[in-house]
């Protein structure tokens, strides 16, 4: 009987190419493109799960500072951890992880390395993560201080096929690190992603001798993530109160400070405090997913009603000769499941061949692997859900035609109310216009974002780290600005587009007792602010007097959150130093637009490390030779490496960037896949009115009355659809933006816009079908009708 059905299905296909050429592409891209959907959300989802003790690891962060200047501190003191294992009893383990401050160069023999992600880690951090140690001793990773374990990427980059264990990996010609242990390379679902990993007591060792530092007493230089492993049962409210207690008893003045502990798997989609990093844009593209296979869904649904009463005579046939209504509902299953089969490999020889600029767009390296059984999950779950909501429906109407009604030719009253398949036109459109005009919106937002005034000028600035250079910049400058193309040079101790440091240590007169200033500091040189084309609201900038090693110029946010009517030559103390407020800066952006400008500082020295050079854009490439040839005569062999400051600013929305063009990319699909069901629909309807048409053509209707005959009712499914669209993406698309303390306000024009769009491609969709109906020869038509 089986084989009976497939092959009567078959026929079917066969019989009707052009509905079932519409059927099959609207499917095959709709499976593919959901899957493909779904396995980002899927590698979005994963990051951090496959630690076997993930359930347990929290991320500590500390929520500090009173008023406006109150915000996360996603990095915290050094001897928090050690004392929380040590005090309390839900806590099993920690270990914390800090950056490379120390070293820019490695060496081993003539291969010399620059830039490298190196981290200082507790030995913990092989126990608590699973990164088991391929080569090496995982209860014992670091033999010594002077240890360091490599991934095997690295092991190849600096031995080749040499065995690393033991080797010696030189750090700017003065550390001299050996070879512990190798490591496979961190997965792309993980959240850490590092070159070298070396021992923390070095670091600890270093700051001491350095700086006579101790890190492990240090309340005030926060610096290190430290994650925990709770105990199991252990929630991390039960631990917030004690950890604040642990932190007040070593220093009573933060009574400010709230921790906080997320767990470990929800650090790559969420902030420190639990809120949206991009959870959000994980269910828009759930959400976007199960639109695209919907429309897919609802195009083969309304095909299959609409041509039912072409088959009207077929089934009462079948009936009468003995064929029950569970036989005719399975053959109509069976003739779903196997369109549905060559849509799915379709689909699949699709996914395999957009893989690749997938993975570009998206910023991925997800491998279609069909033995990975992640893989088929997604695939079974998609192609499952998506064949039992297309099929069910269309197979109990088609099985459910009386036999003796059919073969008078009474059927197509029983049809004439096709408000069900007006429900799903409407439907569909109203997800194509929701996807119209969220990609207006994000587009919008995108570009409000890059063409916004900062409050300073990055354009053509190159920026890299001088290290000894620093010691003769005034000469190195002199230099550079004899060069073709060079506008000026200046330097800081941090970059201005993206501000990192934090400091609550400061004073001033007003300063109320409970009060927490968290303020972004930034020491400057003289030529810093008239090189950025900075504005001073108030007072003046640095002169290059000795006396500027005392003055301080703040941004307008910090006079507000200080409440300073008056600031210029107030006092003011940060850290050691007590001063002056010299100046007032108009507020820049040195952050994401996400976030709200924050209070920052400037302070005058020149013991700096990051040179700034402005070029004239033509004449870029002669800037960095002739940088480049000053960087090498005073640092040797060190690997010169710079950035432009575009580019950094760029980069603080690339992900942004890319999911705008994936959603861009997934609205055209789904409004593609919509024509394609209107253009299946528009060429049912020319076929079932051929007599109509031919009859109008002979009394002397006009090509253009026909088109507009056939294309009204459609059209008037579209305006329904966007009257109800529009406060949908309204809402939804509000929504998104709530996550920009910067944004674009939704204008009237984006709706009207998405609207005449929406109908511009439903009619000139219709219009292929109606035009070819109203060219027909009546004469033709009405003898074969």
């Amino acid at each position: 009987m089986l084989k009976n059905y497939l092959k009567t299905a078959w026929r079917n296909l066969l019989k009707n190419k052009f509905y079932s050429f519409i059927n099959i592409v609207g499917l095959t891209v709709g499976l593919a493109i959901g899957i493909l959907i779904l396995l980002w959300v899927q590698n979005e989802l994963s990051f951090d799960s496959f630690h076997k003790k993930a359930p347990n690891i929290y991320r500590m962060a500390i929520f500090g500072g009173t008023g406006a200047s109150r915000q996360i501190w996603s990095q915290d003191v050094a001897p928090m951890g050690p004392l929380a294992k040590q005090q309390l009893a839900g806590v099993k383990d920690q270990v914390r992880i800090t950056g490379n401050e120390f070293f820019s160069m490695f060496r081993y023999h003539d291969k010399v390395f620059g830039n490298e992600n190196v981290v200082f880690a507790d030995p913990s951090f092989f126990s608590i993560f699973d990164f088991p140690l391929a080569e090496g001793n995982t209860a014992k990773p670091f033999a010594n201080d002077n240890s360091v374990v490599i991934t095997k990427k690295s092991a190849k980059k600096y031995f080749g096929d040499e065995n690393p264990i033991g080797k010696v990996i030189v750090a700017d010609d003065k550390a001299n690190f050996t070879v512990s242990g190798v490591i496979n390379d961190f997965p792309d679902n993980s959240s850490f992603n590092m070159d070298m990993i070396m021992p923390m007591s070095y670091h600890i060792n270093k700051k001491l001798a350095d700086n006579k530092e101790d890190v492990n007493s240090n309340f005030s230089n926060f610096n290190y993530e430290t994650y925990l492993l709770l105990n199991p049962g252990i929630t991390p409210q039960s631990l917030k109160a004690k950890l604040f207690n642990i932190h007040i008893s070593h220093k009573k003045e933060d009574t400010d400070v709230e921790y906080l502990l997320l767990p470990l798997t929800k650090t790559h989609l969420y902030r420190l405090d639990g809120t949206d990093r991009g959870i959000s844009t994980v269910r828009i593209f759930i959400v976007i997913a199960l639109l695209i296979l919907v429309i897919a869904c609802i195009n083969y649904v309304n095909l299959s009603t609409a041509r039912s009463m072409l088959r009207s005579k077929e089934i009462s046939m079948r009936k009468i000769i003995g064929a029950a209504k569970s036989h005719l509902f399975l053959q109509f299953i069976v003739e779903t499941a196997l369109l549905f089969l060559i849509a799915a490999g379709l689909a699949i020889l699709l996914i395999y061949a957009l893989m690749p600029v997938f993975n570009e767009l998206s910023g991925k390296q997800l491998v279609f692997n069909l033995s990975n059984y992640h893989i088929w999950i997604v695939i079974l779950a998609t192609i499952s859900g998506t064949l039992i909501v297309s099929s069910i429906y269309p197979a109990l109407l088609l099985s459910s035609f009386e036999p003796l009604k059919a073969l008078k030719g009474k059927v197509s009253a029983t049809m004439g109310d096709v408000t069900f398949r007006k429900i799903l036109v409407v439907t569909q459109f109203t997800f194509s216009v929701i996807l119209i005009i969220g990609t207006i919106v994000i587009t919008n937002q995108l570009s409000f974002i890059r063409s916004k005034q900062l409050g300073y000028d990055k354009s053509h600035v190159l920026g890299f780290w001088m290290r000894d250079m620093a010691k003769h910049y005034d000469a190195v400058k002199a230099e550079l600005l004899k060069q073709p193309g060079v506008l000026g040079v200046t330097r800081s101790n941090s970059n201005i587009v993206s501000l990192g440091g934090l400091t609550g240590d400061n004073d001033w007169d007003g300063k109320e007792a409970n009060q927490t200033f968290i303020v972004h500091p930034m020491a400057i040189d003289k030529d810093f602010m008239s090189f950025f084309k900075m504005k001073l609201v108030q007072g003046a900038g640095f002169t290059g007097a000795v006396a500027d090693s005392t003055h301080f110029i703040l941004n307008e946010a910090a006079v507000k959150e200080i409440g300073l009517k008056n600031p210029i030559g107030k006092r003011f103390r940060m850290w050691k130093t007590n001063g002056t407020i010299i100046g007032v800066v108009k507020d820049f952006h040195f952050a994401s637009m996400r976030e709200k400008i924050s209070p920052s500082i400037f302070y005058y020295t020149t013991n700096l490390n990051s040179m700034y050079i402005k070029t004239d854009g033509r004449n870029a490439q002669k800037a960095i030779n002739a940088a480049q040839e000053q960087f090498k005569q005073y640092n040797g062999q060190y690997p010169f490496d710079y950035t432009f400051l575009d580019d950094i600013f760029n980069n603080l929305y690339k992900g942004e960037q890319r999911e705008g063009t994936l959603f861009n990319y997934f609205a055209g699909i789904a409004i593609m896949i919509s024509c394609l069901g209107l253009l299946g629909l528009a060429a049912f309807t020319a076929q079932v009115r051929t007599r109509e048409i031919g009859v109008r053509k002979v009394l002397g209707a006009s090509v253009t009355e026909i088109i507009g005959l056939l294309a009204k009712d459609f059209i008037k499914l579209v305006l329904i659809a966007i009257a109800i669209a529009i406060p949908a993406a309204w809402f939804s698309m509000n929504k998104w933006l709530e996550d920009f303390a910067y944004r674009i306000n939704i204008g009237w024009y984006v709706f009207v816009l998405a609207g005449l769009m929406a109908i511009l491609i439903a009619f000139i969709t219709i219009s292929f079908q109606s035009i070819k109906a109203a060219l027909a020869n009546p004469v033709k038509s009405l003898r074969s009708e």
